[in-house]
């Protein structure tokens, strides 16, 4: 059955990868710090590094961690906003810059309190540090999360552009076949009034079995199902063509789970038959087979037909179509290639990426 696609989590900042990022920025902010109150005279450098770094690495998980708290499903980016935004703010600079002073006062064994008292200035540099490097890191986290929302925005987009897209061509093949089909049927019947029971019955059977098949929400389905409906369509030109269609399916049973979009190969195996094989009055082979190299998955069509017209590749509708499917589902990955079988002939080739699970 088809699944919703699961919102991204508004936390962005808050995966392994972001808080490594976030942390090393800041513990570089806070040792640029020490360095200038080293280098201006106010104290020793291991003093003003865990100083520095007591109340900067305070600030920036409190800030993280208030966000994560704070932060409501409508903040887009994941952060908060508001009455919200100006508590996580003033709540993590203050709280952080408490907590820093109490860890750096353990390391020293002075109280800075007694120590502000006495020089004002130290006290309002040191309190001014704090609010500019909480406002710093609250505007980094606020514009990453914003920028990883918007970047999973336009995925999300653009994912339910292709599917449409994919929907659309697939609505468009599937009359295209039909209509062919309706076509050699309705020549067939003033030709073998029985074969074209028998082909009739095959279209039922093929449209029942396309109908009842379940469209999931990817557009996707697996190579399996492409090979059975392919049997069927098969099964109906073999009523028309008798024996002058000698057809082979070859799926490799790990191959058989592999997702794919609908309709692939249908398109090129009757192109086979109608350009290649209908025009030879002792018909021809249809040899349909799929292979796997690397993260490469290769669907071929040959046939032993009529081949392709010196300088005229063919580009017929169906073949539109699957180059499109390719593009829109694989980008400039999916490739379809038409080319001379060897000894008579042509072979169609449709490659594109895979990940099998």
């Amino acid at each position: 059955m088809a699944s919703m696609p699961t919102p991204p989590s508004p936390h962005h900042f808050c995966t392994p990868r972001a808080l490594l990022r976030g942390a090393a920025i800041t513990a570089t902010v806070n040792l640029c710090i020490a360095l200038a109150l080293w280098q201006s005279g106010h104290g020793a450098f291991d003093v003003q590094l865990v100083y520095a770094q007591s109340i900067g690495m305070s600030i920036w998980a409190l800030v993280n961690g208030g966000a994560v708290w704070l932060a409501r499903p409508q903040d887009r980016g994941g952060f908060p906003r508001g009455w919200r935004a100006v508590l996580l703010v003033s709540g993590a600079i203050g709280l952080g810059l408490l907590l820093g002073i109490q860890i750096g006062d353990w390391y020293t064994g002075h109280s800075s309190w007694a120590m502000g008292s006495k020089d004002p200035a130290m006290a309002g540099w040191v309190l001014l540090m704090s609010m500019g490097v909480g406002l710093a890191m609250t505007l980094y986290f606020y514009l990453q999360g914003r920028g990883n929302y918007l970047q999973s925005e336009l995925e999300r987009t653009q994912r339910q552009a292709a599917e449409a897209q994919l929907a659309l061509l697939q609505s468009q093949l599937e009359p295209h076949m039909l209509f062919n089909t309706l076509a050699n049927l309705r020549a067939l019947i003033g030709l073998d009034a029985d074969k074209a029971q028998a082909m009739l019955d095959h279209l039922i059977a093929y449209l029942r079995a396309t109908l009842s098949a379940s469209r999931n929400a990817t557009g996707l389905h697996p190579l399996s199902t492409e090979f059975d409906r392919l049997a069927d369509y098969l099964a109906l030109m073999s009523v028309r063509m008798g024996p002058r269609l000698r057809t082979t399916l070859d799926l490799p049973e790990a191959l058989r789970e592999v997702p794919v979009p609908p309709l692939l190969l249908q398109p090129l195996v009757e192109n086979a038959i109608r350009h290649g094989l209908e025009p030879q009055v002792a018909g021809g082979q249809v040899t349909v087979s799929a292979r796997l190299d690397g993260p490469w998955l290769t669907l071929t069509v040959r046939d032993t037909g009529v081949g392709l017209a010196p300088g005229n590749p063919p580009h017929g509708f169906g073949l539109t179509q699957v180059r499109e499917r390719l593009l829109t589902q694989y980008g400039l990955q999916g490739q379809l290639k038409l080319e001379a079988n060897f000894p008579n002939g042509t072979c169609a080739t449709a490659t594109f990426p895979i990940t099998i699970t």
